[in-house]
């Protein structure tokens, strides 16, 4: 799958979560994911390609957690 197509397909995932849909509709091919965490892999999934096949590292969150240890 080439780069333009990764991102055509990332863009409708996305649009379509953030919508909360969970069938996404390109090329005249429907998907349809069964929860959320399915879609959020998905979308996972897609920008690791994309970011192996450009070259370019994917952004990673890094945050502190504490706890007073009661």
């Amino acid at each position: 799958m080439d780069i333009e197509r990764m991102t055509t397909l990332l863009s409708a995932l996305q649009e379509a979560r953030y919508a909360g849909v969970r069938a996404v509709s390109y090329d005249g091919k429907t998907l349809t994911y069964g929860s959320d965490a399915e879609l959020a892999a998905a979308i996972a999934d897609l920008e690791s390609r994309i970011a192996a096949a450009t070259g370019t590292p994917r952004r990673r969150r890094w945050g502190t957690v504490a706890t007073k240890g009661l």
